[in-house]
């Protein structure tokens, strides 16, 4: 059993049918030294891989097995397992990233040559890409005639499994470590991210439900300050729980559709890199744009000192979170290619640094989506972080959480604090505004225009 992207004993097709058909399974991780050394290793997501790797363990011991880890090249290391064993199939979970495709396409390769049975099994997604496509094409372009026919499947799909109750590995299965975080990087994580781990999901997940927020959630999912979403995008990517048992939970609650629905537009952008593996660095829909170069504007809006302050706390909280709120996401993103008219792979790569959930399919599809180069059907809308705060966050208590030079400005003029008298101004040692939004939305309709 090599896992992968679903970390988890728990509604794991992989893992049941693994335990089903052999008597003894070799549950297996492998650090792949092709990822170690890649722009994906970085110290918020190997922490939080390291500790769902540690709750695996505990949960396989639990049920008579361990998790056995190997680094170094991902075919070779589960290959030589197979040896080791003498086993007559391997069971993984298929995705559908660039990366995720190449190595299966290997692992098929290296197992034809030893005689050995590959067995891909869905549960990544709710639906698997490439399980539904229009008559005239090969996958969807636009979400809402996906979620139309995804919703059927996604809601009447099987009931989630429960974890086996015992797993028996071989005789002589190797006793081996999970590195300690400092073995793999020298950079420290965020120290607000979440923590790992299959019993940290559902906890999450229990504390959602619990709380009411689930119910509250049509109304408070964009409440900047409230902070009411799931939090789950994290345990998602990782597969800690899946999409399945999300959708049971929630089931015919209040709130419950709109929670389903952010599964479905999870499963969309995952069908639409599965159609384009080029996703992460062409257009999906080229609009001609010649992206300005200005690496004072991007270093500002990494470090959150645009001098709007609705973007400057988004960005601070990604940096101490490894999150960032969904609405904030969009709003950051808005003001990075829009009103800074900066390249969205800066921002894609910047997020895939730091978010914990920086999944291939749901990163950049998201970025391309408010760049206008991707699924929107309005690709020129254009987000004024000012109506934004106004609506998102409308006492401000968002931007004081985060951005504490203007944790002392009352009320709605934390959106605006260059409208404060100068004096008071000056003792806030907070920027000015780096671009006028207005003027730069105009500067982009043009540019689009021609």
């Amino acid at each position: 059993m090599l896992f992968t992207r679903d970390l988890r004993v728990r509604d794991n097709d992989a893992l049941a049918a693994a335990g089903r058909a052999h008597d003894t399974v070799v549950p297996a991780f492998v650090l792949d030294s092709a990822l170690l050394k890649s722009s994906c290793a970085t110290p918020n997501r190997l922490a939080f891989l390291l500790e769902s790797l540690d709750d695996l363990h505990d949960s396989l011991a639990q049920r008579g097995a361990r998790l056995i880890v190997r680094r170094g090249e991902i075919v070779h290391e589960t290959m030589a397992l197979v040896e080791a064993h003498d086993a007559s199939g391997i069971h993984m979970s298929a995705d559908c990233t660039p990366y995720a495709v190449e190595r299966e396409r290997r692992l098929r390769e290296a197992c034809d040559r030893a005689r050995v049975a590959l067995h891909v099994h869905d549960g990544v997604t709710a639906v698997a890409p490439g399980a539904l496509t229009p008559a005239n094409g090969d996958h969807y372009r636009v979400f809402t005639p996906y979620w139309r026919v995804w919703r059927g499947p996604a809601l009447a799909g099987s009931r989630p499994a429960p974890a086996p109750r015992r797993i028996a590995i071989p005789d002589g299965a190797p006793r081996t470590a999970i590195p300690a975080l400092r073995d793999l990087t020298a950079g420290r994580p965020s120290p607000d991210r979440p923590r790992g781990g299959e019993g940290a999901a559902r906890g999450a997940l229990d504390a959602f439900l619990k709380r009411g927020d689930l119910e509250a959630y049509p109304a408070l999912h964009d409440d900047l300050a409230a902070a009411r979403t799931s939090h789950l995008s994290p345990y998602l990517h990782f597969g800690c729980i899946s999409p399945r048992t999300l959708i049971a939970r929630a089931g015919d609650r209040p709130g419950a559709e709109d929670l389903v629905r952010q599964l479905c537009w999870r499963d969309f952008h995952h069908q639409v890199l599965a159609a384009r593996p080029d996703l992460p660095r062409a257009d999906y829909r080229p609009r001609g744009d010649r992206w300005r170069r200005d690496e004072r504007a991007a270093t500002a809006w990494r470090e959150g000192m645009t001098g709007y302050p609705i973007v400057d706390a988004g960005m601070r909280q990604l940096r101490r979170e490894g999150f960032m709120h969904n609405r904030a996401r969009m709003i950051v993103a808005s003001f990075l290619t829009k009103t800074m008219y900066l390249d969205w792979r800066l921002g894609a790569a910047h997020f895939a640094r730091l978010l914990c959930d920086a999944d291939v399919a749901n990163n950049v599809g998201n970025w391309q989506w408010v760049a206008g180069t991707g699924n929107d059907t309005r690709p020129g809308r254009v987000l004024n972080p000012l109506r934004q705060a106004a609506r998102f966050d409308p006492s401000g208590d968002y931007v004081r959480r985060y951005v504490p030079e203007l944790a002392g400005v009352d009320g709605r003029a934390v959106h605006e604090p260059w409208l404060l008298a100068p004096a008071r101004r000056r003792e806030l040692s907070y920027p000015a505004p780096i671009v006028d939004h207005e003027r730069a939305a105009q500067a982009l309709r043009r540019r689009r225009a021609r």
